[in-house]
């Protein structure tokens, strides 16, 4: 079974997806079953960690993690507590992997991460 948000990798082309509704079937790509990405955690001090400052509603996420075409973070996302709130951004090799954004989650959020190297990084309890 899929669970919503979960993110599963196709290990022949490379393709990434993300569960939108969750139901019983398994995710298949090239022919074979898709690879689920489990969440890591991300320790203070890793490069996945995420900094998070937040004022009132305004939140600012950052990372120091390396950007390189070799090795970066592919995209970041925000997901509250409750999964009804999402929010998401797409990085290149060299940008900067910052978010800004407003924030009405009530009862927190996580914030997830998906590396091209180290897959799924979660850093919880924000």
């Amino acid at each position: 079974m899929t669970l919503k948000n979960q993110m599963f990798k196709c290990d022949v082309c490379g393709n990434v997806a993300q569960i939108v509704h969750q139901g019983a079937g398994k995710l298949v790509c090239c022919g074979e079953e898709m690879e689920y990405l489990e969440e890591k955690p991300a320790e203070v001090g890793n490069p996945h960690y995420a900094h998070v400052v937040k004022d009132n509603q305004n939140v600012s996420v950052k990372f120091n993690h390396e950007m390189i075409p070799e090795h970066y973070i592919e995209l970041v996302e925000v997901i509250s507590t409750d999964d009804k709130y999402l929010k998401r951004k797409y990085f290149e090799p060299l940008e900067a992997p910052e978010l800004n954004f407003k924030c009405d989650c009530k009862d927190g959020f996580k914030v997830r991460v998906y590396c091209n190297i180290h897959g799924v990084i979660t850093t919880k309890g924000v």
